[in-house]
């Protein structure tokens, strides 16, 4: 990579376990896992590249099925980023990762935008926005709720 070329994003790369996901991101819902049996609603960690839950973590049932989301989320917690730990990311610097609490009762950590740093409070109301990543990969981000 050339001085002036710029570094681009890391894509999430959608297999199996998490094409639900990135599926739903793509028409602009969020997805979430949920119980058929409790209608408990858990995190969709699969697309962390980290292995599905195998049952709720309120019934134990193994009958967990992807559902929409409210969209709807309060913000739980935040750091901002002053560290340059990856060149694509230099332009954006400081820039937040938030944990957002769903309606739902799942955090997420994902980002606030469209809200300046010095405006992010605990318990502020968002709803999810989606950012294009690429022509199959949406992910989720939190804007403020009007």
């Amino acid at each position: 990579m050339t001085a002036t070329a710029a570094a681009s994003k890391p894509v999430p790369v959608p297999d199996a376990a998490s094409a639900p996901f990135f599926d739903g991101a793509l028409r602009g819902h969020l997805m979430l896992l949920r119980c058929r049996r409790c209608a408990t609603f858990m995190s969709p960690t699969a697309y962390l590249r980290t292995p599905r839950r195998p049952r709720c973590v309120g019934c134990m049932s193994a009958e967990l099925d992807w559902a929409p989301a409210t969209g709807r989320a309060t913000l739980y917690s935040f750091a901002l980023m002053h560290q340059l730990y990856d060149e694509a990311f230099a332009a954006e610097i400081p820039y937040n990762i938030a944990v957002v609490e769903t309606d739902e009762g799942v955090r997420l950590t994902s980002q606030v935008v469209d809200c300046d740093n010095d405006r992010l409070r605990i318990g502020m109301p968002l709803e999810v926005t989606f950012e294009r990543m690429s022509e199959d990969v949406a992910v989720p981000k939190f804007r403020p709720r009007a």
